[in-house]
């Protein structure tokens, strides 16, 4: 699948700092509310006309796990991208709040910075370039995998599953063709 529309970027730094203003009872900025979040640090060039993305790579979801729960339901989250998944713990909140998980390909940072049409701003760029919470607006921004839904079903868990099950039987896959042993 692929995205259209807006989508912030934050990694651990960003959800610190998100927390901490929402428990001290300050603003945060109102892209994060309801928002897609994509768990990565960008490469960011500045140009005459604002900024423009390099590249953009996910960022491994389970940094987040600690902070993702809370994040989700603080803020209600619609959307995390990342790589890796993320606890049952965090598909849990995700059900509770309808938010889904959706994959990235690990490597493909090139090509997920094509779909992140325009830099819409950044905001606490103090936290450094891969730390900020950037914003953009996305154009066939993907491809993405939905990994988990908003029942809390998870694909890795499913996979878990099948290769204990393939484990515990004694099954195995076959060797690919022209390999010898």
């Amino acid at each position: 699948m692929y995205l259209y529309g807006p989508v912030i970027t934050g990694r651990d730094e960003m959800h610190i700092r998100a927390l901490e203003l929402a428990h001290e009872g300050k603003d945060v900025p109102g892209e994060i509310r309801g928002s897609a979040i994509f768990h990565c640090g960008p490469i960011m060039r500045k140009t005459e006309n604002g900024w423009s993305v390099v590249a953009a790579g996910p960022t491994t979801s389970a940094r987040m796990n600690k902070l993702e729960a809370e994040f989700i339901e603080r803020f209600g989250i619609r959307a995390v991208i990342g790589k890796g998944g993320m606890s049952p713990e965090v598909a849990e909140a995700m059900k509770e709040n309808g938010c889904v998980y959706l994959a990235a390909t690990g490597g493909a940072a090139i090509s997920l910075a094509e779909g992140l049409a325009r830099c819409t701003g950044v905001e606490w760029e103090d936290l450094g370039m891969a730390e900020a919470m950037w914003k953009f607006q996305t154009q066939r921004f993907g491809p993405l995998i939905v990994a988990i839904d908003t029942e809390g079903n998870s694909l890795y868990d499913k996979v878990n599953e099948s290769l204990k099950r393939r484990i515990a039987c004694g099954t195995r896959h076959p060797r690919p063709a022209g390999r010898g042993r």
